[in-house]
């Protein structure tokens, strides 16, 4: 597909076809996106179909349902062994549009509302997948594409999520990853970290053992009692922590550690999801006592290694990101004088947490406007970001081919496979938190550790 076709050509399953799905044209949406720009067609339509143009939310529909396909491909690649399963089992959980209905949103903004033929609307009786991505899609505070905002939407999907569990697979919240973190896991951390890990399970695992009723739910928060439970035995041990409020931001950062450890090694979870209840129940064939299992040096190399590779990678893509952005100014008439203050505003928004309409009189901009296109913040973190992943992935192939742990020339599917977890790692680390503090407005706090690298190049800049 391409050009504008994938705006009239939607992809829906095909029980005749033996890939699982077909490409089926859209008179209205193809006679509607005739006149749309190929660059400009998603800025265009959003706005359109935001203010009920069911023709354009059916442009939309249509090009949403190509990234779900490469989802569903992706996410088959990345966690099916053995013929277990494929792409084609995923797809019904996420392709559920047709084409055939035209639908808007109610003005909640949620609610989805199709028009019969006489130009009324009722409520639908299911929600299409594909106007929900739209729908929760705001493009002018993402610094996501679409495309990415799709993907990952397809991969949290809830139905979909139950049938990779059955397979082995879950997506783990800080509490159930904590939970289920064994000794090889506690190995490579700091001995402040293991204590820390040491009391939660001492607490939360005792009082998850201790439930009642066998089948358990998801792994819930800490309750303030358990949590003061454990500041009061890491006090025994000499960590102190001034209050409950501060050992569960330890253990969140903790659990953000083990999920780099996740990128190089496999983890069996303690609690295993039962499809048929909707509910967790506690493995009872893995021992409860720590056992003296050391983590191999390489492991334990890998992962000082790819700690120190995304903060090179950061700081680089940092460096050439805003160069090559000072060196675009440069080459227009128009912005040419702004390009010597560039790195200014940078430090003016990230070292004084200053808006950009502050910013805009103090550089000599005429408007918010014309200062966000000159420094646009979410831009650069996108640009950042999409660098960032791909110098990791370049430098932990190199490394793995090294060590032997890789073949030198990796299959497309190892590649996709390594890849979608290096970009996971990466937001989880750094970017989460980036986008996090662009939206926050007025009162975005910037302590983020891409924030800090940004505040370090302004000072080395003006230094």
């Amino acid at each position: 597909m391409n050009g504008l076709s994938k705006y009239w050509q939607i992809c829906r399953l095909s029980l005749a076809n033996n890939q699982g799905y077909e490409f089926k044209e859209i008179t209205a949406a193809q006679e509607f996106s005739q006149n749309l720009s190929s660059t400009e067609a998603i800025n265009t339509l959003l706005p359109s179909f935001n203010s009920n143009s069911s023709v354009a939310g059916l442009c939309l529909r249509c090009y949403i349902s190509y990234p779900i396909l490469k989802s569903c491909q992706k996410l088959a690649a990345l966690f099916s062994s053995n013929d277990n399963f494929n792409y084609r089992d995923l797809l019904p959980f996420v392709l559920n549009d047709d084409g055939q209905q035209e639908i808007i949103l109610a003005e909640d903004g949620k609610t989805q509302l199709i028009i019969d033929r006489d130009g009324n609307t009722q409520a639908a009786q299911y929600r299409l997948f594909t106007v929900e991505i739209v729908a929760s899609y705001k493009s002018d505070n993402s610094s996501m594409s679409l495309d990415n905002w799709a993907f990952l939407q397809t991969k949290q999907h809830p139905e979909l999520k139950k049938f990779l569990a059955e397979f082995g697979f879950q997506h783990l919240s800080d509490w159930a990853m904590l939970n289920s973190t064994g000794v090889k896991q506690i190995a490579q951390l700091t001995t402040s970290d293991r204590q820390l890990i040491e009391v939660f399970h001492a607490v939360y695992r005792r009082d998850r053992r201790q439930q009642k009723v066998k089948r358990m739910g998801k792994c819930p928060n800490p309750t303030q009692e358990q949590l003061q439970e454990m500041q009061t035995l890491l006090r025994e041990r000499n960590c102190i922590f001034p209050s409950a409020k501060s050992v569960f931001a330890a253990l969140k950062k903790v659990a953000s550690l083990l999920r780099q450890y996740d990128i190089w090694s496999y983890r069996e979870p303690l609690e295993i999801y039962e499809p048929d209840s909707g509910n967790y129940a506690f493995r009872n064939d893995l021992p409860t006592e720590n056992s003296n299992n050391a983590l191999a040096s390489e492991e334990q190399e890998l992962l000082n290694f790819i700690q120190d590779s995304l903060n090179k990678a950061l700081v680089t893509a940092i460096k050439q990101t805003i160069s090559t952005r000072i060196a675009k100014l440069n080459k227009s008439t128009k912005y040419r004088p702004f390009a010597a203050k560039f790195v200014t505003g940078l430090e003016l928004y990230y070292c004084q947490k200053k808006s950009l309409g502050e910013i805009a009189p103090l550089l000599g901009f005429s408007n918010w406007s014309q200062a966000r296109r000159v420094l646009n913040p979410g831009d650069i973190l996108n640009t950042v970001r999409t660098q960032t992943v791909q110098r990791l992935l370049t430098i932990i192939l190199q490394k793995t081919q090294n060590l032997g742990l890789t073949d030198t020339s990796p299959s497309a599917n190892d590649l996709q496979s390594l890849s979608i977890q290096i970009e996971a790692f990466a937001d989880e680390a750094v970017f989460q938190a980036a986008t996090a503090e662009i939206k926050s407005g007025k009162h975005r706090d910037l302590q983020s550790l891409y924030a800090q690298k940004i505040r370090l190049y302004c000072q080395q800049s003006s230094s």
